[in-house]
């Protein structure tokens, strides 16, 4: 079951489970903690920073499965 996807906003990811900021993390998307992550959707945020957007997605919906 899908609990995240591409549009969600990072910071309301973060606290459904504040430990899922280690997977941002293996992303290489460090600013979980910016002022952009209250507002920016990880799909903006993947997009700025050149990251794959559905493999973040992938790897935070197997987290929250687990």
């Amino acid at each position: 079951m899908e609990k995240v996807n591409k549009d969600m906003i990072i910071i309301d990811v973060i606290r459904m489970d504040p430990n899922c900021a280690e997977v941002f993390f293996k992303h290489g998307l460090h600013c979980v903690g910016c002022p952009s992550a209250s507002g920016e959707s990880i799909e903006d945020a993947c997009a700025v920073h050149g990251i794959d957007a559905d493999k973040l997605i992938k790897d935070l919906n197997e987290y929250f499965n687990n």
